[in-house]
């Protein structure tokens, strides 16, 4: 067993401790102690990181043993280093120590004031890199999540404090916990003061102030409830700054107020809609002029005409001019892209007896790329060859 050092005192940076194993396990150098801050991955919560003994701890897991196993990069410092029995000193990384008790407290008064003012628990917790979530038990309106966060946010500007109580299971099941332990043994218990308690492994602040605020980023469905962002403290304040800089230069360059900018985009929306109904209908416009131009230029075959062209236009601007060929009777259509890989487009007039589809398989299968489609319309894009090799290999397969 590790005598983990941060349930009782998890403002503690730095420790000394001896060494009780050291073991290569799947590649990594692991040292177990008879103590330490270092904090593992454990209910939602990530490991710390830091230094032990000149090597960087770059994660923390509890072992089968009840042990805390530190994995230790070997680039940093070797196998050598911890000989079993010596006393080392280890120092765990203040700043993202802190940011997790920021976000753990944070969640505690988060998931307390969704079960106080409305009766929802919440089922699970995860503490992410950038952000964390809580998922609760059933889906909340806008208006009740904005009210948890304010009533939660007011526990934090309280300052009330932060106490870290031990009890028995038997002593648990007379206090007014929010959610019932499982555990056996002696729990470990947070309790904020007049507002939550709660049995919990994790680091937490000493005083709810040190959270700096909370503040809800956004909700989801998720498995019948609900999944919620939140960020706390410097997290909060780091998000805040990137969306300061995105709307500073969003409302910069549509030139409107922060309040005014969904109004702006729904504006660009509506007019970039418009802009492109106009654009496919003047495609088609001379997608017609230009197809009676390639019609008078078609080669006679067996199935009808055949009209073989290549041309500067994407994958819309090929099916458009293939349609307008083909919309008179008797026509075949092959037209290719300029561009490398090529595009592919194969039509054929309502009267004719041949399948496109088999023409694209025929082209895809000479020169790769993918495609498909049906007998009157199909197509390809990925073909490794230039437009004449295209137009040519085309030409043998329609006969």
């Amino acid at each position: 067993m590790t005598d983990r050092l941060y349930y009782t005192d998890p403002y503690l940076r730095a420790f000394d401790a001896t060494v009780r194993a050291v073991e290569r396990r799947d590649g990594r150098l692991i040292v177990v102690l008879d103590r330490t801050a270092f904090y593992p991955t454990s209910g939602g919560q990530p490991f710390d990181t830091g230094r032990l003994a000149g090597g960087q701890v770059v994660d923390v897991m509890d072992l089968d043993d009840g042990s805390v196993g530190h994995v230790v990069e070997e680039t940093s410092a070797g196998f050598d280093a911890y000989p079993t029995g010596r006393a080392v000193h280890g120092e765990i990384d203040w700043a993202r120590r802190f940011d997790h008790m920021q976000q753990h407290t944070g969640q505690h008064l988060l998931s307390a004031s969704f079960d106080r003012m409305f009766r929802v628990r919440t089922v699970s917790f995860h503490l992410g890199t950038a952000g964390s979530t809580i998922d609760i038990a059933r889906e909340m309106t806008p208006a009740d999540i904005a009210a948890a966060e304010a009533e939660a946010n007011r526990i934090v500007w309280e300052d009330r404090p932060v106490a870290i109580r031990f009890a028995s299971r038997e002593e648990a099941a007379e206090m007014p916990l929010r959610k019932e332990s499982l555990r056996d043994g002696t729990l470990r218990l947070i309790e904020v003061d007049g507002f939550d308690l709660s049995a919990c492994g994790g680091t937490h602040v000493a005083r709810t102030g040190a959270i700096g605020m909370i503040a809800v980023a956004s909700w989801e469905r998720f498995k019948g409830g609900q999944r919620i962002e939140f960020l706390c403290g410097g997290r909060a304040l780091t998000r805040f700054g990137a969306w300061r800089d995105t709307v500073g230069a969003s409302v910069q360059l549509l030139s409107v107020l922060p309040a005014e900018l969904p109004a702006a985009i729904e504006r660009m929306q509506g007019d970039a809609k418009e802009q492109k109904r106009a654009a496919v209908a003047l495609q088609h416009e001379i997608a017609r002029f230009r197809a009676a131009e390639l019609r008078a230029s078609a080669d006679t075959i067996a199935a009808g005409r055949l009209v073989l062209h290549a041309l500067d236009a994407d994958a819309n601007g090929l099916k458009a001019l293939a349609t307008a060929i083909t919309a008179q009777p008797g026509y075949v259509a092959v037209l290719v892209s300029t561009s490398t890989p090529a595009l592919v487009v194969v039509a054929r007039s309502a009267d004719v007896k041949m399948a496109a589809s088999q023409i694209v398989s025929a082209l895809t299968t000479a020169f790769g790329g993918r495609g498909g489609g049906k007998p009157e319309l199909a197509q390809a894009g990925g073909l490794s060859a230039d437009a004449r090799a295209i137009l040519d290999a085309a030409k043998r397969a329609i006969g």
